[in-house]
């Protein structure tokens, strides 16, 4: 699909079109209710473990950047840990018997030991690129400058593979964020650049988010529908 970029001409039409775009996806989401937002996460998680392996499988290391939720946002958290952790640990935490189920249901073995590590991006300045902090289970977290929870110390990692969350994303592949543009900056740096893959809500869909200059598209979408490769 061709790219709808904004001219000049249109531009504040084009912010003004997607705050309040930003406004109702946000809504939306943060009213779905509790039982809905499970269900919908569960089908979520299931499509992006599957994709997650089929991508292990074809290149065992990668260390996978992932956001602490917010605004109701579909949390990535359990699935990262049970990639990162060693299987005696993963077995310990979750059970034998559900571990050899679940691998059982998703036709597909686990990461080999110690391939995968997990970091979460840390805003250092507001007009920098972030940086990416390792993480695991038991790191000692902190809270950003919007009380977002991150690493509060820890060795910086470049992702091979970052999860962004959707507030709402088009057939393009592009993507509405809180309008900070923060991953724009970052994932602007990145060398070699990451495997961008969009995580969210069906709801979060829209049939175009009227890019601009700076938007990058995505390179897969997974909602609770499936998994997506933008055109």
């Amino acid at each position: 699909m061709p790219r709808e970029l904004a001219s000049a001409d249109d531009l504040a039409d084009s912010s003004a079109f997607r705050a309040v775009l930003r406004r109702e996806k946000l809504a939306a989401r943060v009213a779905l209710e509790h039982t809905v937002h499970a269900k919908l996460s569960a089908r979520i998680e299931a499509h992006l473990e599957a994709f997650l392996l089929r991508v292990s499988a074809m290149q065992p290391e990668h260390t996978l950047a992932f956001c602490a939720p917010t605004k109701n946002e579909f949390d990535a958290g359990q699935l990262v840990s049970r990639l990162i952790l060693p299987d005696t640990d993963r077995h310990a935490q979750h059970g034998a018997q559900h571990g050899a189920q679940h691998d059982t249901q998703h036709g597909a073995q686990r990461p080999s030991q110690g391939l995968w590590r997990a970091a979460m991006p840390v805003v250092i300045a507001r007009d920098a690129a972030m940086i990416f902090r390792a993480w695991t289970p038991t790191t000692p977290m902190g809270c950003d400058r919007y009380g977002i929870p991150i690493p509060a110390a820890g060795e910086e990692l470049a992702p091979s593979i970052v999860l962004l969350p959707l507030v709402a994303f088009d057939e393009a592949g592009y993507r509405l964020g809180y309008g900070g543009g923060y991953f724009d900056r970052t994932l602007a740096v990145q060398v070699p650049r990451p495997l961008t893959i969009g995580v969210g809500f069906e709801l979060a869909r829209v049939p175009s988010i009227r890019p601009q200059a700076h938007d990058v598209p995505l390179d897969v979408i997974i909602t609770e529908a499936g998994i997506t490769f933008p055109c």
